[in-house]
């Protein structure tokens, strides 16, 4: 009888062990997955502010195209200080726009930096001009009072008296 009963007293330590064993194993391949998934994930991140930075490159070198091309025209008109002074500015953003194209987030940061302890009167200007375009952007999208679109759609109705053919001065 004692056989029988150290058989059945090691069984379920084996089957404790196996039952642990297979838990890590779950538990692994748990993990793995987790891992896997966030990989992917940061991934698709990378992915889409790499592309967003490659955006904003190209928005900044027809930001500098725009100034280079406004420098021309105040050159050859009465400005040509200033003209200069503009086309020397787009210059310098355009060749900021060409370093952006892919680099990530944070390179883009610390080349903003430079560029702008390097070229302050360009980031300046950048500044400015940023500004500027978001202040007309939410001007113009910005929604109208319904006064005003009432005002401007209503026709002129005539007056009794230019109906009557009277004078009315």
């Amino acid at each position: 009888m004692q056989s029988e009963d150290a058989t059945s007293s090691t069984q379920p330590s084996t089957s404790l062990a196996g039952l642990k064993e297979k838990l890590a194993d779950d538990v692994t391949a748990a993990t793995d997955t987790i891992k896997e998934g966030a990989d992917t994930a940061v991934e698709k991140v990378k992915e889409v502010v790499s592309d967003q930075a490659n955006f904003a490159a190209r928005q900044v070198g027809g930001v500098a195209t725009a100034l280079e091309k406004v420098g021309a025209e105040l050159e050859a008109s009465d400005q040509p200080e200033v003209g200069r002074y503009a086309k020397q500015i787009g210059r310098s953003v355009q060749s900021f726009a060409t370093q952006m194209k892919h680099k990530d987030i944070g390179e883009i940061a610390v080349m903003a930096e430079e560029f702008g302890r390097k070229q302050p009167l360009a980031f300046l200007g950048i500044a400015a001009l940023a500004g500027l375009t978001a202040s007309r952007f939410l001007t113009a999208s910005a929604k109208r009072s319904p006064t005003q679109a009432t005002t401007r759609a209503s026709p002129a109705t005539p007056t009794k008296s230019s109906a009557t053919g009277g004078y009315n001065g």
